[in-house]
């Protein structure tokens, strides 16, 4: 059965049960601070789970790519040595919301598996485990399904603490948790291992197919566990795992869906196809892991999950050269991977040119330094040694861009210790300051347990509200008083909260009914689920739980930032249509004052092309269109065609904004009625901000009319100094460029006929015999670099033979050039005299054996290092 049948079968099975089918969401989790990547079927349902979120199903099943190469959850270092180990996999998973619980669960996984008309897997090669004290979920095995007593094994905490086992999930040190049941597949006595729970666990005969976790319980930050009032189901069962077993092959790598990956890696690498080359699963796996991720928006950087996406590349280059394949090959695996997992996955080969275009200039970058790296390791290691040194691993990954744990795996193969402690130690600063930006962590919360907050902003700019919770920090207060700085929670709102890079907004939130107390709002932040946290600073009065206010937006920042929102999407729309339909936004930010939008695009954006950028969005807003805002199911969002954006979390009802038949995006933002609210739309500003990724900033309404006032003032200014009317201020800047061209030229021909005349002077006056041998080292004054080497050739020939060492200074750098005749190379060489010069003056050069030269930063050290030459020679002649 192929692993697309595999699929198919399973979200069928759980449809037919009653299952809503979801589809995958992206690598990148939406809105969650806590994952790198997506790294089960249930982080798309983790508020569900939480109770934050509500959805209009209580049973899901999904079939959700995945990724483990980062964090926590990393399987990197194992992939390619073992049978089922991957950075990128897919896990099958149903889910029950409060619905059924362990009895279903448990029933359903045994229909699908032993099932006639599913994959009637035989029965005598299955076998269980259950946490140790589940009797209930013991007894639903062995009673209810039939499985023999010696067919379940219970597993209690085998982790060294309670409640810590292979059979007991938990979330995190505090949240959802609960036990779990395993089912096992018994691959044969040929193959090694034993059962679940023996000392030979870890071997590949009983392979783990299929995991139910019931989450029901509640742990506490002291350990204690509560029942949940609603238990759920969360299972995850990997795909390949499955395909390997229905396929009867021994290893993940032999399955349909990976061997042909396999061998287009020994095509392109040039090496016949085997299973036994475990660079060649690594390159099979990380094609996968690379193109999902660039598929859904992530570009290789050194930060991130941009880094994460470059130290697979590169591990998978790197292995390509490993079976002698120096040139350009990952990237055309691309296709081979869309052919395979392109119909389940439309994304890849929307994408595709996009992918290989990322993935070949990953190449090319790469393969600059991976050589010179290698043989750095190589010269490292010479004589036998056992230890890579801690610097020579930094200077890997800072000169050479090797990410530490492609170097760690280098050593692994070899035999040899690397030296981790020692790059720690040197990678020190950078450390710090790669923690200090990390994204990638827990924020604190604020303790709440209320009501959610309705917002009325899309139509209303004040409501009367009523305070649910006060803040002072993060410890919620009954009362705030007058200079207090902290959070007001709201049953309504007309304060749009932070989100889809549009700035929250600021207001004023007053007391109703007597009560003199003003809040100042200076921020909106959604602080869980759907309660807005409006932040400020208490004005004046006192303000308490449960009083009636009134909130109110400051109307005039408002308007702004939606002018500059509606502007974004416009933007988005402008540029596929003028880029290509490869732009995909990769972040952006809206506030009253302009608009900052991030997209990927592989080269800086010419002056014609923002010219006609303008000229589109000028004309849809010209044409005053409606915009119009929807709410629909995803599923109708999906097939309307409106652009959603990874690493954004969508629930099931999403709103679609539309512009005409210009723009339609999901959007929670706020919005001008009609295209022509925007006014004016000018970029200000292009730039790029990573490889791959460039930025366009803006301004619309009033802001550009500011902005178009500021140029034209500046303008008359210009014009003004210069004598000039606007319209010949171009024609008279080129004019006096022309006159100071000319002029400079005429100084600098006067500075090279005075400094020529100094050459008599030099040879007479300046020169020396050391030795028996001419050497000459002066500095000339007025002159340029040019004029220098000039004046060097003609020492040279008045020497004839000789050494001669020439300096000059220019804006407080020193230009340096030296000379040694064909005749005294074997002596002297030009490199080393003028770095002896070069070093004093803060600075290094380089060349032939007789001329070189160099630069330095520091003229005032000058006189004191050429007064050193002349012993320096000394020691040479």
């Amino acid at each position: 059965m192929k692993t697309s049948e595999i699929r198919k079968k399973f979200l069928d099975f759980f449809a037919s049960k009653g299952h809503q089918v979801v589809a995958s969401s992206s690598l990148i989790p939406g809105n969650d601070p806590t994952l790198m990547f997506t790294v089960a079927g249930m982080v798309q349902f983790k508020d569900v789970f939480l109770g934050f979120e509500k959805r209009d199903y209580t049973r899901a099943t999904t079939s959700q790519k995945c990724l483990r190469a980062g964090g926590k959850h990393n399987d990197l270092e194992n992939v390619g040595y073992t049978a089922r180990h991957h950075t990128f996999f897919e896990m099958l998973g149903n889910f029950s919301f409060g619905d059924y619980f362990k009895r279903d669960a448990i029933t359903f996984a045994w229909e699908f598996l032993t099932g006639e008309q599913w994959l009637a897997l035989p029965k005598d090669r299955l076998m269980v485990t259950v946490y140790a004290s589940d009797d209930e979920a013991y007894d639903i095995w062995h009673k209810t399904v039939g499985l023999p007593a010696d067919k379940i094994v219970r597993i209690g905490d085998n982790k060294g603490a309670p409640y810590a086992s292979d059979n007991f999930w938990t979330m995190g040190d505090t949240g959802p948790c609960g036990p779990c049941t395993e089912i096992f597949f018994d691959h044969g006595a040929d193959v090694a291992g034993g059962p679940p729970g023996s000392p030979d666990e870890d071997g590949d005969r009983f392979m783990e197919i299929w995991n139910n976790v019931f989450m029901q319980f509640n742990r506490d930050e002291s350990g204690v566990l509560h029942p949940l009032p609603k238990p759920s189901v969360d299972t995850g069962m990997g795909l390949e795992r499955l395909s390997t077993v229905l396929q009867h092959v021994k290893s993940n790598f032999e399955t349909d869906g990976l061997a042909c990956l396999v061998r287009a890696a020994a095509r392109e690498t040039g090496v016949a196809y085997s299973q036994d080359v475990p660079s060649l699963k690594v390159i099979a796996d990380h094609i996968r892991a690379c193109s999902f991720m660039i598929a859904d928006g992530i570009l290789p950087s050194n930060e991130g999950r941009g880094y994460v996406l470059r130290r697979i590349a590169r591990r998978a280059i790197r292995h390509g050269y490993k079976l002698g394949q120096k040139g350009l090959f990952f990237h055309k695996i691309v296709a081979d991977l869309v052919s395979e997992m392109g119909d389940a996955y439309p994304e890849l080969r929307e994408k595709q040119a996009q992918i290989e275009d990322a993935l070949r200039a990953e190449e090319i970058k790469f393969a600059e330094t991976l050589e010179n790296g290698m043989a750095l390791v190589d010269a490292a290691l010479e004589g036998g040694k056992k230890e890579l040194d801690g610097e020579t691993i930094f200077k890997l990954y800072d000169t050479f861009g090797f990410p530490v744990d492609l170097t760690a795996d280098i050593c692994r193969e070899r035999g040899i210790h690397a030296d981790l402690e020692g790059f720690e130690r040197a990678m020190e600063a950078q450390r710090e300051r790669g923690r200090a930006g990390s994204t990638f962590k827990m924020t604190g919360k604020l303790s709440y347990s209320g009501d959610d907050t309705c917002f009325h902003g899309y139509d209303k700019s004040s409501v009367e509200a009523k305070v649910l919770a006060l803040y002072k920090g993060t410890e919620p207060v009954e009362a705030l008083s007058a200079g207090d700085e902290g959070i007001v929670v709201l049953d309504n709102t007309a304060f749009y909260a932070e989100g889809g890079g549009q700035v929250g907004d600021v207001g004023e939130i007053s007391a109703v009914g007597g009560i003199d107390a003003l809040f100042d709002v200076a921020d909106t932040q959604k602080i869980q689920g759907a309660v807005f946290g409006h932040k400020g600073v208490l004005a004046r009065g006192a303000l308490k739980v449960g009083d009636s206010v009134t909130a109110t937006i400051d109307l005039h920042q408002r308007l702004a930032s939606a002018r500059n929102h509606s502007a974004t999407h416009l933007l988005h729309a402008a540029l596929r249509h003028v880029l290509g339909s490869h732009v995909a936004q990769k972040g952006s930010l809206v506030n009253p004052e302009r608009t900052r939008f991030d997209f990927a695009h592989g080269e800086p954006v010419t002056a014609e092309q923002i010219a006609e950028l303008e000229r589109v969005v000028n004309r849809v807003i010209a044409h005053n269109v409606e915009v119009k805002a929807e709410l629909m199911s995803m599923a109708d969002a999906q097939k309307s065609g409106a652009m959603m954006l990874f690493g954004e979390k969508y629930g099931e009802e999403v709103r679609v904004l539309t512009m005409g038949d210009f723009s339609a995006e999901l959007c929670g933002g706020t919005h001008v009625m009609r295209t022509g609210d925007i006014g004016l739309f000018k970029i200000v500003a292009e730039s790029g901000v990573a490889a791959g990724v460039r930025r366009i900033e803006a301004v619309t309404g009033e802001g550009a009319v500011a902005w178009v006032q500021a140029q034209e003032a500046e303008l008359k200014t210009a014009a003004s100094a210069l004598q000039a009317q606007p319209g010949e201020l171009i024609a008279k800047i080129e004019r006096l460029q022309a006159e100071l061209k000319a002029a400079q030229k005429e100084a600098q021909q006067l500075k090279g006929q005075l400094a020529f005349g100094q050459l008599d002077e030099l040879v007479s006056v300046g020169m020396r015999t050391i030795n028996g041998v001419k050497c000459v080292g002066s500095r000339i004054d007025n002159v340029d670099a040019a004029t220098l080497r000039d004046m060097s050739d003609k020492l040279m020939d008045r020497l004839e033979s000789g050494i001669a060492l020439l300096a000059c200074v220019n804006e407080g750098k020193v230009s340096l050039i030296a000379r040694v005749s064909k005749d005294l190379t074997g002596k002297v060489k030009a490199g080393e005299l003028v770095n002896q010069v070069a070093t004093q003056v803060g600075g290094k050069g380089g060349g032939r054996p007789d001329m070189a030269q160099a630069g330095g930063t520091q003229p005032e050290n000058l006189p004191a290092a050429l007064q050193s030459l002349p012993d320096w020679l000394m020691t040479k002649l």
